[in-house]
């Protein structure tokens, strides 16, 4: 009663997955290779190719059970693995694994289990969750929201410097399209175009940023009171990533680090200089505002990096050009990181 039940779900269940799968009528004459190994164990291969055939031989028996995608199990019993294709190229492996009281049909996600351990014979149906696919190409966007800072000479700047920053209002805002190219397992190859925003915030609010004709200039503004001075710049950029995803590579999904890093360039947009201050004397808060493009550099050009794990992902970017045009300003490539979204 048992194989009657399991030929009629077997088919049901291609049926459901496959519509009618294909079955040439000029379909060659089989040939069969039986593989014995240990006590009990015994493979059959069924061929009706001889390009199969050669590649078979080329094959290990790891390499074999890693291309059918079957699930380790410890249970004693016989185990039949069937491949189905469709008319349009899909094709699934079916699992028949039967012992003495248990029968487990698996196709794709659905698996039915005959048990026939009491007197009555039970089946159950279990659908397990889709399995996320790796696509070879896909597009998305995501946002970077992090902090800014400045390297001079290799070091960041002290509290004795004039540009020294605040961690806490040197906003770094992005919005990235990305497009990633899968080169091979757990290897992507990420191309990128966004929109960004710098913003310097002095940790002493008492200098102005001003541009002068032999550049940039922090004037110490000893006749008011500074509460805020800051500069911000605007910036179109490219960027691509060589990117590794080592759970993919060992076959954990998400349970793995993922790590990437490129090179990016940028066009600066806009810019402005913003001093919020009160007068010695008693007033409300003032604010002067003044474009910053006359002192910026225009291009910008560095290196970013990713570092990621389950949902969170770490990015950090250097300029290797200067923030300000030189001659006379100081010499200072942004750097910051944060978080992706």
């Amino acid at each position: 009663m048992k194989r009657y039940i399991i030929v009629i779900l077997l088919m049901a269940l291609a049926q459901m997955v496959f519509g009618n799968p294909e079955i040439p009528d000029d379909r060659p004459v089989n040939d069969s290779i039986i593989v014995e190994f240990g006590h009990s164990g015994k493979m059959v291969f069924v061929i009706d190719n001889p390009d199969d055939f050669e590649r078979l031989k080329n094959m290990d028996i790891n390499q074999i059970i890693k291309e059918l995608d079957l699930p380790e199990t410890s249970k004693d019993g016989e185990l039949t693995v069937v491949e189905i294709k469709h008319k349009e190229g899909n094709k699934e492996i079916v699992t028949i694994y039967e012992d003495k009281e248990e029968t487990e049909v698996t196709v794709g996600r659905y698996k039915v289990i005959v048990d026939e351990k009491g007197s009555k014979t039970k089946v159950r149906l279990i659908t397990e969750p889709k399995k996320e696919k790796d696509p070879e190409f896909r597009t998305y966007i995501n946002m970077d929201l992090g902090i800014n800072t400045f390297f001079e000479n290799g070091n960041i700047p002290g509290g004795i410097k004039p540009y020294s920053t605040k961690g806490w209002g040197s906003w770094n805002i992005g919005w990235n399209w990305m497009a990633s190219q899968k080169l091979s397992k757990g290897r992507y190859w990420d191309f990128g175009l966004g929109l960004s925003w710098y913003n310097f915030k002095l940790d002493n609010a008492n200098y102005q940023i001003l541009g002068t004709e032999n550049g940039v200039s922090f004037v110490d503004r000893t006749d008011v009171n500074g509460f805020k001075s800051k500069v911000s710049a605007s910036y179109l950029n490219v960027l691509t990533m060589y990117k590794l995803d080592f759970g993919k590579l060992n076959d954990s999904g998400k349970n793995g680090l993922r790590v990437a890093i490129g090179p990016y360039a940028g066009y600066r947009l806009g810019g402005r200089s913003k001093f919020v201050y009160r007068e010695i004397g008693g007033s409300g808060r003032k604010k002067d505002k003044t474009s910053a493009g006359g002192y910026l550099s225009n291009f910008r050009y560095g290196l970013r990096g990713e570092i990621g794990f389950r949902s969170v992902t770490f990015y950090s970017t250097y300029d290797f050009n200067p923030f300000f045009q030189k001659p006379l300003s100081p010499s200072l490539s942004p750097f910051s990181f944060g978080l992706v979204f």
